[in-house]
């Protein structure tokens, strides 16, 4: 059981997401590159939480956002992840129902086999949530859940989750204590997070 499987980090490049972006102003096709560095991890952070079925199309309208809001883009952060993170989990925000809805018959499913995505990783992914663990996911306000999720599935810092939700740090650490409280609380104990020691 666990949460903190983490796809890893895309390779680091030459070239920023700072500079990248910045290219884009003048030459919009250079924010391809940023696309093709990151759309693979917002496609399975959006899956691991929405399903393979939405997160096409929430990946997709990640990057237009992004592409739009490009201007306004802070070109002293040179690591686009936070940012396009923050657009993901607004977007999946919308969808909370549905979301949870997804660990609710997770949960139901237990050691069942549904009709999985081809994709192993997904396949782990959704096996791992179910039983207590997806209940507990379920029952844990979408505060906790965003913050949790952001570190344990999206594999960002403390300070990157605090610019993804645009808050600071300190809040991003409380909530990450209360989520990891109660998911401890409801899974009898156990904790299915790591504790992160680079916050």
């Amino acid at each position: 059981m666990g949460i903190r499987a983490r796809p890893g980090r895309p390779p680091a490049t030459a070239q920023g997401d700072a500079e990248l972006i910045r290219r884009s102003l003048a030459e919009p096709d250079a924010f391809t590159a940023v696309y093709d560095r990151h759309a693979p991890a917002i496609h399975r952070y959006v899956a691991r939480r929405l399903g393979p079925d939405t997160a096409d199309d929430l990946m997709a309208e990640t990057f237009l956002i992004a592409f739009r809001k490009r201007r306004r883009y802070d070109l002293a952060r040179a690591d686009a992840r936070p940012w396009l993170y923050g657009i993901a989990t607004r977007l999946v925000a919308r969808h909370r129902k549905a979301e949870t809805a997804r660990y609710l018959l997770l949960e139901r499913l237990g050691g069942e086999t549904a009709a999985e995505p081809v994709d192993t990783e997904a396949r782990v992914s959704a096996q791992a949530l179910r039983g207590p663990l997806a209940r507990a996911l379920a029952d844990l306000p979408e505060v906790y859940r965003e913050a949790l999720l952001l570190v344990a599935w999206a594999d960002l810092s403390y300070e990157e989750v605090a610019a993804a939700l645009d808050v600071p740090v300190g809040t991003v650490r409380s909530r990450l204590s209360r989520g990891r409280a109660r998911l401890r609380a409801a899974l009898g104990g156990a904790d299915p997070t790591e504790e992160d020691t680079d916050g």
